[in-house]
């Protein structure tokens, strides 16, 4: 049986609408670690695997630049694909129609949490519940 585990990411603050995400590390379904974005669009917050569909390279060339000059819609820094930041459809560029992996995240007393299902033995093991 899972559980589910917060893991604190980021102050909300550092988070402005269509401006620069934050970045950590987030594990994905098959266990690996993996690099992922936080962000806000139209006041939201969103978080996805930092990996473009087309080719698996990180979508920002530089640390957390991850929005086209418009402000709405993210874009790989090295196919330009774009990608819409609340769907994570790609809209444009090699992979259109395909989608970013996206990652439960929850906004709360101003900070930002990555939500993961913990399973209960390792929580138990850590004494914790």
């Amino acid at each position: 049986m899972a559980e589910t585990a917060n893991r604190l990411i980021c102050a909300s603050a550092d988070l402005a609408n269509s401006g620069k995400a934050v970045r950590f590390e987030a594990t994905d379904a098959h266990g690996h670690v993996v690099s992922a974005l936080v962000f806000r669009y139209q006041g939201r917050i969103f978080a996805y695997h930092n990996s473009c569909r087309h080719i698996p390279v990180e979508l920002d060339l530089t640390d957390g630049e991850v929005f086209d000059l418009t402000g709405h819609y993210l874009v790989c820094s090295m196919h330009g694909a774009l990608y819409h930041p609340e769907s994570g459809l790609c809209v444009g560029g090699p992979c259109r129609g395909q989608r970013l992996t996206p990652l439960n995240v929850s906004e709360r007393d101003g900070q930002v949490f990555c939500v993961t299902a913990a399973a209960r033995g390792d929580t138990e093991k850590n004494g914790e519940r």
